[in-house]
Formats: C-alpha cells, sequence, structure tokens
C-alpha cells in the first residue's frame, strides 16, 4: 500500500520501486530532482522513477552500498493480472557499462525465508563468480495452476494456466527485462531456476526455450507431475510428462542442468523400490536427459543432499552451491 500511495502521491507512471539497502540506519530524507523521489529511512531506500542518476548523499553523511534491491510490479496480458517481482543487482550495477547475466527464479516471494538476500550479497561479493542480476518472480494463488507444463495439465487438472504462464515469461517478461535493465544479449547467461512445482515449470520454460536461456536450476523439482494417476503396474512410469517433454524437444547442445533432491524430501515411494518418489523421478528425469544425448556428469549436475527436506531452509542452505555452478566466472 505504501507503494501505490507514493507512486499516485507523486503522479509517478512508472511501475517499478527501486530499494537500496545501505549499511548504516538512516532516519529519513528526501531528494527531489524532477519527477525522481528518492526516501531513505531504516535502511531501505525506496525510488520511484523509470530512469535515474544516484545522487551521493550531502556530507558527513557517508555509506557504503552492498547491493541494490528492487520490487516492482508489471502488468500481464496472458495472465490478465499484475505480476510482482524483486530485482537483485551488484553495487556497481550503475556505474557498469556492461551487461549482466542474468538469474530468473520462480516463487519469488521466497527471498526472505529463503535468507536470499545473504547469499546474494555474499555472491556479489566473491570474485570467483561472475557479477549477475537476480530477479524473482512472485506467483499469487493461482500457483498451482501457473505452475506446471505449458503443454498439458495434469490429471487433476492442475497446471491450467501454465501455457499461459510460459508467454508471459517469453513474450512479456523477457522483452521487459530486455528494455529496461543491463540484461546480456546471450541466450547462454541466462539462468531460470525454481523449486518444487516452480522448478518443474522452471525446467519446462527454459527446455523449451534454448535460445533464451543457457542453465536451468530446479530445486526438489514436482518431476511426478502426471497425466494420469499412477498404476501399480505400469513400470516405465510414462505418465510422467516432463519425460516426454525432453523425449519430444530436439536436443539442444548448450543447455546445462543443476538438479537436487534431499533424502528426507518425502516418505512416498510408489514402486516400492526402497528409494523415495523424488530421488526415483529425478533420476528418471536424468536418465531421459541421457537418451536425448545430453552428458551426466558433464551438461547435467545433480545433488543430493543428506537430511535435506522438502522446505525453504534447505533450498536457502543449498542455494549457495547452485550459484556457484551457475555463475563460475572459470567457465
Amino acid at each position: 500500500m505504501f507503494l501505490l500511495r507514493t507512486l499516485e502521491k507523486y503522479g509517478i507512471c512508472s511501475t517499478l520501486a527501486i530499494a537500496l539497502n545501505i549499511s548504516k540506519m538512516i532516519d529519513s530524507l528526501f531528494l527531489k530532482k524532477g519527477a525522481n523521489v528518492i526516501y531513505f529511512r531504516m535502511r531501505q531506500t525506496f525510488i520511484f522513477c523509470n530512469r535515474y542518476t544516484c545522487t551521493s548523499l550531502p556530507k558527513p553523511m557517508q555509506f557504503h552500498i552492498d547491493f541494490i534491491s528492487a520490487k516492482g510490479i508489471i502488468f500481464s496480458r496472458h495472465l490478465d493480472r499484475w505480476v510482482k517481482f524483486r530485482f537483485v543487482a551488484p553495487s556497481n550495477y550503475w556505474k557498469s557499462n556492461s551487461s549482466f547475466p542474468v538469474l530468473l527464479m520462480n516463487d519469488g516471494q521466497d527471498y526472505g525465508p529463503m535468507r536470499l538476500e545473504e547469499t546474494l550479497t555474499k555472491a556479489f561479493a566473491n570474485k570467483t563468480l561472475r557479477p549477475f542480476l537476480y530477479f524473482g518472480i512472485e506467483c499469487n494463488e493461482n500457483r498451482m495452476h501457473e505452475y506446471g507444463i505449458a503443454s498439458s495439465a495434469d490429471f487433476k487438472g492442475r497446471g491450467g494456466r501454465a501455457y499461459e504462464y510460459s508467454k508471459f515469461i517469453v513474450e512479456e517478461f523477457l522483452p521487459f527485462l530486455k528494455k529496461e535493465f543491463k540484461v546480456s544479449p546471450k541466450g547462454a547467461d541466462w539462468v531460470y531456476c525454481g523449486m518444487s512445482l516452480g522448478g518443474l515449470s522452471a525446467f519446462d520454460i527454459a527446455y523449451a526455450n534454448p535460445k533464451q536461456f543457457g542453465k536451468i536450476g530446479v530445486f526438489s523439482g514436482s518431476f511426478w507431475w502426471r497425466k494420469k494417476a499412477y498404476v501399480k503396474k505400469d513400470i516405465a512410469d510414462r505418465s510422467r510428462i516432463l519425460l516426454d517433454v525432453i523425449k519430444e524437444k530436439p536436443f539442444a547442445p548448450p543447455l546445462k542442468f543443476w538438479l537436487q533432491t534431499g533424502t528426507e524430501d518425502e516418505k512416498a515411494d510408489r514402486n516400492g523400490n526402497g528409494i523415495i518418489d523424488a530421488i526415483d523421478d529425478t533420476l528418471d528425469v536424468i536418465k531421459e536427459l541421457q537418451a536425448k544425448g545430453y552428458s551426466y556428469p558433464g551438461a547435467v549436475t545433480y545433488v543430493e543432499v543428506e537430511g535435506g527436506k522438502h522446505d525453504l531452509p534447505t533450498w536457502g542452505k543449498i542455494f549457495p552451491a547452485f550459484l556457484a555452478w551457475a555463475f563460475d566466472a572459470k567457465k
């Protein structure tokens, strides 16, 4: 509400709100320059404008900016709703003349619970990693319908708007980012990740658009997503929709995959082979990728977290390892 009231108060049409996290506590300060308004309060700066140049604070007020964090909102014609997102960048973003690799993440509302502020701050300071931009896309109450696989809903009708969500990402959100931010024009520099059902969605969208994305990251992916209920006699279990998606799409050599599971992701073991379904399903996805031509290990990286659960703390703890894989400066 604060964002909406402020935008209305100053008559600013931009849907982008930038928040800079600074290292010292600042009570309140307004700086105005044309239509741009900068508001400092309690470690956060909200900047409302389309484009602006950060102005240094008057002495003796001194502070160090560790990173840039922003909240934005964009209207999607395909989803017929407003979509919230968070933008995080290294502190040198505004001064840099270079473009940056990009990390896109579904379920961006989990930024806080996964402690990603701390993780990204450390990643930006890590010289062994390439500087990158983070965009976390928030879901809403239609998550079970907007996430999934674009080509087909599951046997219960869930994921019925996954096609529209994929169109939003590819035809609306990506063009918006390329127009408004210093993002790399190279598809190989774009990484798409997600957790659980959000991971399935990220996999499906990136796999279908290999010219737009170079890497895919999935944490405890919902690879069980199926077109019909499981039958015990179905040994091959080909009703899992993603297996057919992989099989039917052409081989795209540049794509790389980072897949993670936890040994305590769940208790279910539908085929009774002593391996929980979350791990079984992921290993079967890897086998399907191998059959398509992707090397494992190599193009496919698999991480199994001992004691890892299907929860935000587990994914948050393993996220630094994922970033090291995604943005290794040596690769």
